[in-house]
């Protein structure tokens, strides 16, 4: 996913690859204060050795929210962005047995990372998805598309509607991953969205870069 940060365009205007999923190099640094995790989904390639969807890891101390602990009423259980027609379930991410970070199995699904913030929660929540698959465009697909001042509604599990606006988009390459910013622990309720984006390589190992999608919270819903 080369390209300045800002650009808009490197998720919806990248060919799609006619190939079973994981579909894309999907590269994302969890900057945990008690772990240090790197993905990398996509073709075997990406990981000399290593087959789809496996993972580098520098394995720490275990995170700090272990995934029994997230209080069930106040996770968030579907998205919609109206513009750019998503409408989705969310299913829930934590970290598999050999600490690599889960994704979404269904193309069509967005996740929430559990470990993190949930929306509306004070801090940086996380929702990550597909761009394309052997079957078409995913989820994410046209994430890049979007503005400034777009509508996100997460509805959660208690109904209510929390709604965030979209500050500012960006594309950045897998090496410059901004772990430190996307998985933040501040002092205000903000989202992250991520997918693939940029241009593809397959002999790189997929899609080179991350479209990054940041939003602050603006309302709720109850």
């Amino acid at each position: 996913m080369p390209g300045p940060a800002g650009s808009h365009t490197g998720a919806a205007r990248t060919p799609l690859r006619r190939w079973v999923l994981p579909t894309c190099l999907f590269v994302v640094t969890l900057a945990l204060a008690t772990a240090g995790i790197l993905i990398t989904q996509g073709d075997s390639t990406a990981t000399p050795g290593k087959g789809p969807g496996q993972a580098t890891v520098a394995p720490t101390s275990s995170p700090t929210q272990a995934a029994d602990e997230v209080d069930l009423s106040r996770s968030p259980v579907s998205i919609s962005i109206a513009a750019i027609d998503v409408a989705s379930d969310l299913v829930r991410l934590g970290l598999q047995s050999d600490r690599t970070v889960q994704v979404p199995e269904d193309a069509d699904k967005a996740g929430w990372y559990e470990l993190g913030a949930a929306p509306g929660q004070v801090g940086s929540a996380v929702i990550l998805g597909h761009v394309d698959s052997s079957d078409g465009p995913a989820v994410f697909h046209r994430l890049g598309e979007l503005a400034p001042g777009a509508r996100i509604r997460v509805r959660m599990g208690t109904g209510d509607d929390e709604v965030f606006a979209v500050s500012r988009v960006e594309t950045v390459r897998n090496a410059d991953f901004p772990a430190a910013e996307v998985y933040a622990s501040h002092g205000r309720p903000t989202l992250t969205l991520v997918t693939c984006g940029g241009e593809y390589d397959r002999a790189r190992g997929g899609y080179q870069s991350n479209v990054i999608v940041y939003s602050e919270r603006v309302e709720a819903h109850r």
